[in-house]
């Protein structure tokens, strides 16, 4: 019975097994994959998950440990560096084993065994700090004083925001009704009382016009007009030449009535 005996033998010795694992332990931590049998697969899993349990705790013993299974130093350094960023969350199941189908030639089932990447999940320990009252009243006081200025702020935003969105609406609404308005029956007698009010003022201005064109005779009247002045004017220069011819008499009677006197002397 194989009672605590873990492990497969693989037909093979102890030392022929021993370093078969150790060298592909030391490529799989150096390259984070590997591909071979699926019986191997499992077994350097084992090995594997031994060894970043080891890098995990980190003292001088645990390294020593790994340096008598893995062969090159520089893969022993580098995995104690990076196993408490890579898996410092997890506590176990470090690898992963997939199957790739089986290999020609004598159909042995292939896997490929793969590091899991869990960067970034170092664990952080917190530590608790016993708040004083005094902490305590200077945020609560810190807080009070942030709150009216930042309620202040967002009044401000929503009222802008508001604004700008009553104007749009407002707009958007005046454009629609300018384009669906249609001419009431107001409208429309509004515009026959106007257009007759506008017409006024040309017939005024024709009539007025038309009042000074009769006034005013034209150039073909005035010339029918002055031939006939001339005509009523003609028999009165007689009249106007016999007053003239009379006026020397008179003259003269004067003359003769102031000369007597003279003769008498």
């Amino acid at each position: 019975m194989r009672h605590r005996k873990a492990g497969l033998k693989l037909n093979r010795t102890a030392s022929h097994r021993n370093a078969m694992f150790r060298n592909m332990v030391t490529s799989l931590l150096k390259h984070d994959r590997i591909r071979t049998t699926g019986a191997r697969a499992m077994e350097v899993r084992r090995w594997a998950d031994h060894l970043i349990t080891l890098a995990k705790r980190g003292d001088l013993h645990a390294r020593r440990q790994a340096l008598s299974i893995v062969r090159e130093k520089d893969v022993v350094h580098k995995l104690f560096e990076q196993a408490d960023e890579r898996f410092g969350a997890v506590s176990g199941g470090y690898t992963r084993v997939i199957k790739l189908g089986k290999r020609p030639g004598d159909a042995a089932s292939m896997s490929m065994v793969e590091l899991i990447a869990l960067e970034g999940t170092k664990k952080k320990k917190k530590a608790k700090k016993k708040k004083t009252k005094s902490e305590g009243k200077q945020k609560k006081e810190a807080v009070e004083k942030k709150a009216p200025a930042a309620a202040k702020a967002d009044e401000k935003e929503k009222a802008s925001a508001k604004t700008k969105d009553e104007a749009t609406d407002k707009k958007e609404v005046a454009e629609v009704e300018a384009k669906t308005k249609k001419p009431t029956v107001k409208g429309a007698a509004a515009k026959t009382s106007d257009e007759p009010s506008k017409e006024k003022p040309e017939s005024a201005k024709a009539k007025t016009e038309s009042a000074k064109a009769k006034a005013e005779p034209t150039e073909g009247d005035t010339k029918k007009e002055k031939p006939a002045k001339k005509a009523k004017a003609a028999p009165k220069k007689p009249a106007a030449t016999a007053e003239k011819k009379d006026a020397p008499d008179a003259a003269t009677k004067k003359s003769a009535a102031k000369k007597p006197p003279k003769d008498e002397k």
